[in-house]
């Protein structure tokens, strides 16, 4: 079903409840004839769907503009002033239309006659559904938040995980050791520098774990810290060439992405005095390129891929933007993004690792608890109602309200608990999910 069509079956509805509760309060269900409570029930439509159509493009335009968590309240504020401002304007063109077109009246009269009290029960029925809608766009929204953050965090779970394993490689650890170990017997002072950039390095990854991004000027300060502990243990057999700065000091990379591709060129080249290892960073048409001679060690264990697939996965996660791998005869280069947009990632703490079937089967067995209740509580409470309203004053039928609202709300719940597809569908979580993530990562674009 389109949106159009929803909207549409939805204002229909309204203008329904609308001229129910509207003839009723008038009294004009024992007055007036068949053919013009037809003709009031055409009224009432037309106004529902004018009405209703303006206030739903409004509050469209709204949703459209970029609220800050602070400015909560005052899209609030602009929302309800707004719908009433077009709600007046509104109900006056309609009004005067009628009465010029079915009526025959000239503008004149038209205007001499009109009294505010003649706009107070469409802007009471208006500002109710404006309310309404306020309320279930900002639950929605909170739940959409609630889903998104969660759906986040799984995805990246696995990346981080991996990306906490292998931020320092094992074996360039080892190496590193090594060395440290044999320039303590031979030059003690560079033993000294060296293991006051490899403590920097430790501190580097120690305040750049949790983030999702980092400037490039400071991954290139790290990089050059990185690639003077390669140059202290391969000395002259690998060159690097890299920028001061970025050009752009706003622009942002995935932490630890240079020092991933630094050694996984390292371990996947051969670097010798006589066949040095010459690796350049330098930017490119936005991104950030690491390039080097490619010349593979003719023995080498199969590559898990595991640090490409580590910066692969946290970009997929921001941006649309992919990484590119070039590999040619005598060059390889790792070109990534490098972005400039603002992201909000929510973080949340873990949640309990039971059965995600079981989760869901559980919430279901509430949720059908629950509309059971609400069915029972209804079914008992409006005739009492009705019973009240009977016996104490019949000729104004309060009751229609809490039956009519109340009926509305145990709909709406019902299509909720027993149909999966649907604007209240159990699936619409999955489905807000999807387009939610779809929209962070066209952030990045």
């Amino acid at each position: 079903m389109s949106k159009t069509v929803k909207n549409s079956i939805i204002l229909f509805v309204v203008g329904c409840i609308a001229f129910v509760i509207g003839t009723l309060i008038n009294g004009d269900f024992e007055t007036k004839s068949a053919n013009t409570l037809l003709i009031d029930f055409v009224f009432y439509q037309l106004y529902g769907f004018v009405l209703g159509y303006s206030n739903m493009y409004f509050f469209k335009y709204l949703n459209g503009l970029n609220w800050t968590k602070k400015e909560y309240a005052k899209r609030i504020i602009i929302g309800v002033v707004g719908a009433i401002i077009i709600t007046l304007i509104g109900l006056f063109v309609l009004r005067l239309a009628s009465a010029m077109v079915y009526y025959g009246m000239d503008f004149n009269t038209f205007l001499s006659g009109e009294k505010l009290e003649y706009y107070q029960f469409g802007l009471w029925i208006t500002l109710t559904i404006v309310a309404i809608f306020h309320i279930v766009y900002y639950y929605n929204r909170y739940q959409q938040n609630k889903l998104k953050e969660q759906k986040v965090i799984a995805g990246t779970a696995s990346a981080k995980f991996d990306a906490l394993k292998n931020q320092l490689d094992p074996h360039f650890l080892f190496n590193s050791l090594n060395v440290l170990t044999s320039l303590i017997e031979e030059n003690p002072k560079n033993a000294q520098k060296f293991t006051t950039g490899l403590s920097k390095v430790y501190r580097y990854v120690l305040e750049q774990k949790s983030k999702e991004l980092v400037t490039v000027d400071e991954e290139l300060q790290f990089a050059k810290t990185y690639m003077s502990l390669l140059k202290m243990r391969f000395e002259d057999s690998i060159v690097f060439t890299m920028p001061e700065q970025a050009s752009n000091p706003e622009s942002k990379v995935v932490p630890l992405s240079l020092q991933l591709l630094l050694e996984n060129a390292v371990k996947h080249n051969m670097v010798t005095s006589s066949k040095p290892l010459h690796i350049t960073i330098y930017e490119e048409e936005h991104n950030l390129v690491v390039e080097n001679n490619f010349q593979p060690k003719q023995i080498v264990k199969k590559s898990s891929g595991v640090g490409l697939n580590n910066i692969n996965q946290r970009y997929n996660l921001l941006t649309n933007r992919k990484v590119n791998i070039t590999k040619e005869a005598k060059r390889f280069a790792v070109s990534i993004p490098m972005l400039t947009k603002k992201i909000s990632i929510m973080r949340t703490t873990s949640q309990s690792h039971l059965d995600d079937s079981y989760v869901r089967a559980r919430k279901h067995v509430e949720e059908l608890k629950g509309f059971y209740y609400s069915l029972a509580s209804y079914c008992v409470v409006i005739p009492f109602l009705i019973f009240v309203n009977y016996k104490t004053y019949w000729g104004f039928q309060w009751f229609w309200f809490p039956m009519f609202g109340w009926g509305l709300g145990l709909v709406i719940q019902a299509f909720r608990v027993f149909v999966d597809d649907g604007a209240f569908g159990r699936n619409w979580e999955k489905r807000k999910l999807e387009q939610f993530m779809k929209e962070e990562k066209s952030k990045w674009n």
